[in-house]
């Protein structure tokens, strides 16, 4: 059962919401902006309500089964971690596109509050100041990335958790070079 679970999780994680929300608009989001899949760049090509749904959707895929790993497989297990870390891979390398995906922060989010609403209200928090002071929504993402996994160390967080939490996070990191590339050169744009 925790395989399937795990497998889940990646599949649920591979359903691109922004995409498939921005082909039933006939717009070609690969095309537009920052050529990105996520929240961030359908509310630059389809408006402000469309980002948010993807990012509610998006959200949603990754907390859903990990909150069914959690019950079923106990929220300390390996299956709740690994669950964790296949919906982000998911959405990051969506079988059903290609492998090529977003980078996985609304996916993240929503696994973070499956398992630890106050660090994902506190990491939420710290994504709003950071976009409020610099208007980088790429700086926020990734300075609320780095300190949910601060919070969960201090908890501690279980091994699993820890494990799939830095993986995670590196892969986002690794997701956002290219922001962070533009960020260093002046370059990133700006909300």
């Amino acid at each position: 059962m925790e395989a399937l679970l795990v497998l889940l999780s990646y599949l649920s994680g591979s359903v691109l919401s922004g995409e498939l929300l921005a082909r039933l608009k006939g717009v070609d989001l690969r095309s537009v902006g920052s050529g990105n899949v996520g929240a961030t760049n359908v509310s630059r090509a389809l408006g402000k309500k469309a980002g948010a749904l993807v990012f509610l959707l998006d959200a949603l895929k990754g907390f859903i089964p990990v909150k069914l790993a959690a019950v079923l497989c106990g929220f300390n297990s390996w299956c709740t971690g690994l669950s964790a870390l296949a919906a982000v891979l998911g959405h990051m390398y969506p079988v059903f596109f290609g492998f090529k995906g977003g980078k996985g922060v609304a996916t993240a989010f929503g696994v973070l509050a499956a398992l630890y609403p106050d660090a994902a209200a506190l990491s939420a928090l710290v994504w709003l100041l950071v976009v409020k002071k610099t208007r980088y929504v790429s700086l926020g993402s990734l300075t609320a990335t780095l300190s949910a996994l601060l919070l969960l160390a201090l908890k501690p967080a279980p091994p699993s958790h820890l494990f799939s939490f830095i993986l995670i996070t590196l892969l986002i990191f690794y997701k956002h070079m290219p922001n962070v590339q533009r960020l260093l050169e002046g370059k990133e744009h700006r909300v």
